[in-house]
């Protein structure tokens, strides 16, 4: 998360939800704010982790939930996030 701001904002995203919170099993990084979801879900979470990594498993690995449509990819805080992930991931 290094060189990203506390709070940033990902547009035109498809956002999903989960029947339970992975929040237990993996290191949340970044969560979404449901109230800010357009359209609006009549189903909250109230915790919606979007980037996490396993600990658990022996690879490093990040899940990035995100990333539907290329136009991310002009948005300065996905790419940092994209291009950091590929380097710690790369780590020995």
């Amino acid at each position: 998360m290094t060189g990203l701001p506390a709070q940033f904002t990902i547009a035109n995203e498809e956002w999903y939800t989960y029947d339970k919170s992975p929040r237990p099993n993996v290191r949340v990084l970044a969560s979404v704010d449901e109230s800010t979801y357009s359209p609006s879900s009549p189903i909250k979470m109230g915790d919606h982790p979007v980037v996490w990594t396993n600990e658990h498993v022996k690879a490093r690995n990040v899940y990035i939930f995100m990333g539907h449509h290329g136009e991310l990819f002009q948005n300065n805080a996905f790419t940092t996030l994209f291009h950091n992930s590929i380097l710690w991931a790369g780590q020995p």
